[in-house]
This record gives structure tokens, C-alpha cells and sequence, in this order.
């Protein structure tokens, strides 16, 4: 076995991730689905190289992604930081008197589950019986709830969890808390700067990815997405120094994403200054720790020519990040191919590569190259014709 830790940096990268993970859940389902389509059930292709196998404290076995996920507090909406498939505990006060003063709790209202995560609640919990004559009227009203799910997840997305199918391990989930800002203060270098050192976060985030290390047979590389257009750079910077040094073997893969917000035009010079200077230290900390860094994040997705038929809006971080993950989707499967064995079908096995021969192919032997273009064309644009490949070319 040769995994893959994927990591998680910031709320866009998550935004992305969650897509992503939304994709690895379907190619599950459809493989495991005795009457689907057999171009999903490819036997060739191991998701235990991104996804772990564990048990649950009631005994039941889960299979989860072998993932590690940073943002801010309070970014996880409706989610728990324990996860959905482990119990946390009992709420209520211990018996231990420590402090015989008063005492006044100030507590926020938990976030309500939207309709997509009720949807799931419910199929989970297979309380949708129809039966006999009202199988119809059933049918009907499902058939206008997912048209509200559609139009909830459209409009009202605000979390990257409210559209996540996934159900995630404790450990995988980390909430960066004690930074008493706003999250749009959190936008650059020299505000993020020490934030991984403060408190102890450092050796808690390193914990959590020792975890998924340690189970590891022979881990083939590390798979970070991080949105580098504000504070979670340094952040990300100083983890990867830290990964660098416990982990010296072990390439790191690095997609460096950018939301719609990053690429609003700025006020005044000063501010165009603060980002030319971010992005400058940002780019070269995060590119010092990495075998090969990934730019992902254009302006402007709808008016792409090589994207014609994309109906999405440029500015909802829901609609852009799902076209980033299915990218990224795509690169990762060779990763995930079985290697191509004396006995194999040529017809089902293609592209299988590891994250170092897959960096060593782009960068060079000598790594000439660190940085790699990311293009995709989604859906893919027939080229039949001279007309359409000028179009596209142009």
C-alpha cells in the first residue's frame, strides 16, 4: 500500500476538498452499486490509498478519508469538530466543585442542518417508506424537496460542510480558535505570521497528522491544498517546514488556490502594495517546502473559452471550487492506479504513477521545474472540427 495524507489549508482550499471528497464518495457508491454502470467498477483503482479503515467506539467499521482539515472556528457550520460517526461525550457539568462563586454561561445557538444535510439525515436513517396508493403523492413532494435542495445549495451555501456527503474522522477536523479577529482581517502574510507557533497549535496540528502518518504501510507522498491569498499562508508555511523536517523522504504535492474574493480589484495603492508583497513571501515559503507547487484560481471561470458550456457564477465560492476539484480529482488518479502488472488488461489500467515519479516527470530530474500549469476544459470541447480547435486555441 502506498498512501496519500491529503491536507487542507484555509476556507477556499476546503471549499475545494469538500467537492473533492463529494467525488471520491460517489465513485463509491457507483462502484459498489451491483447495478450501475461497469465503467465505475474499476478493479485497478485503490481508494484505500486516500481513504483509511477504522471502527467506531459502538464497533461499527468506517472508511473515512485520510485527511487532515484546517480553517478557522466556527467554519464547520452544522458539523461537529468530533465528526458525525463517533459520539462526543457527555455534555453535562462535571461533579467536581471548583469554584463556589457565580457562575453565568454565554453559549451560541448551534447552526441548523440545511435541507442537503437533512436529506442525507434522513436516507441515513430510512425513515422514506412510500407504500401502495400513496407511493405518487410521496414521489411528488420528494421530487419538490430536491428542487429546494438545488436551490438551497445554490443560494444559501456559507460552510464548506453544507454540502459535504463525507463523514470525517475526529482527528481530521481542526479549528483554529484564539485569533479574536474577523475573517476578513485574516487576509495576509504578516497577520497569520505566528499563528501556527501561539498556543500550542503547532503541536496539536502535528498530532492530528502524526495520527494518519503513523498508520500508514509506506506513505507515497502528502497532498496539501492551501489557500495561500491570505493569513493561512504563513500558516501553511510553517507546517510544511515542520513536515519537511520530520518527514524528509516523503514529496509533497502543493495546489496553491485562490477563492473569487482574492481576485477583487483593490482601493488604494497601499492595499495593491500589502498584496503584491503577500504574494510574493507567500509563493516563496510555500514553494521552499514542497517537491512542486500548483497555482489554482483564475479570475474569472465563466468567460474561459475552453469552458463555454459551464453555467456558473464567478463570485460563489460553491459553484467555482467544484470545477477546481474535479481538476484536481483528475490528477490524483494516477496516483491511485495500481501498477501495471504482467497480467493486466491495457484497457483498464492507465497513468499509474506515484507522487514522486509523477513530480520527477514534470519538474525534471534535476527539478528545473517546481511550478506546473493546471488546465482544464469541463466538459471537454469536441475537437472534430478545424473551426472548434481555432476557437479553443484562440
Amino acid at each position: 500500500m502506498r498512501e496519500i495524507v491529503t491536507v487542507q489549508v484555509g476556507s477556499f482550499a476546503n471549499f475545494i476538498g469538500s467537492h473533492f471528497w463529494n467525488f471520491q464518495d460517489e465513485m463509491l457508491g457507483l462502484a459498489a452499486d451491483p447495478y450501475g454502470d461497469p465503467v465505475f467498477k474499476i478493479q485497478s483503482l485503490n481508494m484505500d490509498v486516500i481513504y483509511r479503515t477504522g471502527e467506531t467506539h459502538q464497533g461499527t467499521t468506517s472508511y473515512t478519508p485520510r485527511l487532515l482539515s484546517i480553517d478557522f472556528q466556527g467554519s464547520l457550520g452544522s458539523v461537529s469538530s468530533k465528526g458525525t460517526l463517533y459520539s462526543e461525550g457527555s455534555n453535562e457539568p462535571s461533579e467536581v466543585v471548583t469554584w463556589a462563586g457565580h457562575v453565568s454561561t454565554h453559549a451560541s445557538e448551534p447552526q441548523n442542518k440545511n435541507l442537503f444535510l437533512q436529506s442525507l439525515y434522513q436516507e441515513e436513517q430510512d425513515v422514506a417508506l412510500t407504500n401502495g396508493n400513496n407511493g405518487e403523492a410521496k414521489d411528488s413532494q420528494h421530487e419538490i424537496q430536491d428542487t429546494d435542495i438545488v436551490r438551497c445549495l445554490d443560494e444559501g451555501v456559507q460552510f464548506w460542510t453544507d454540502f459535504s456527503k463525507v463523514h470525517y474522522h475526529p482527528q481530521s477536523l481542526y479549528e483554529v480558535n484564539g485569533l479574536w479577529m474577523d475573517v476578513k482581517q485574516f487576509d495576509n502574510y504578516g497577520i497569520g505570521r505566528d499563528v501556527f507557533m501561539e498556543n500550542l497549535r503547532g503541536e496539536e496540528i502535528s498530532d492530528k497528522l502524526r495520527f494518519f502518518v503513523e498508520e500508514c504501510d509506506h506513505i507515497q507522498g502528502f497532498q496539501f491544498i492551501v489557500d495561500d491569498s491570505g493569513g493561512f499562508s504563513p500558516l501553511a508555511a510553517d507546517f510544511l517546514e515542520s513536515v519537511s523536517d520530520e518527514y524528509t523522504n516523503t514529496p509533497v504535492l502543493l495546489y496553491a488556490v485562490r477563492g473569487p474574493s482574492s481576485h477583487m480589484s483593490l482601493s488604494s495603492r497601499k492595499q495593491t502594495v500589502v498584496r503584491d508583497l503577500h504574494d510574493a513571501v507567500s509563493f516563496s515559503r510555500l514553494s521552499s517546502f514542497c517537491k512542486m507547487i500548483v497555482p489554482v484560481g483564475l479570475p474569472s471561470l465563466s468567460r474561459s473559452k475552453t469552458s463555454t458550456f459551464l453555467n456558473i457564477k464567478d463570485e460563489n465560492p460553491y459553484h467555482c471550487s467544484a470545477v477546481y476539484a474535479a481538476a484536481l480529482h483528475s490528477t490524483s488518479l494516477p496516483f491511485r492506479m495500481e501498477p501495471l502488472g504482467p497480467t493486466a488488461d491495457l484497457s483498464d489500467v492507465f497513468g499509474a504513477v506515484d507522487v514522486n515519479g509523477f513530480v520527477q516527470m514534470l519538474a525534471g530530474q534535476s527539478r528545473q521545474n517546481m511550478v506546473a500549469i493546471l488546465d482544464v476544459a469541463m466538459p471537454s470541447p469536441c475537437l472534430s472540427g478545424m473551426e472548434t480547435r481555432q476557437a479553443i486555441l484562440a
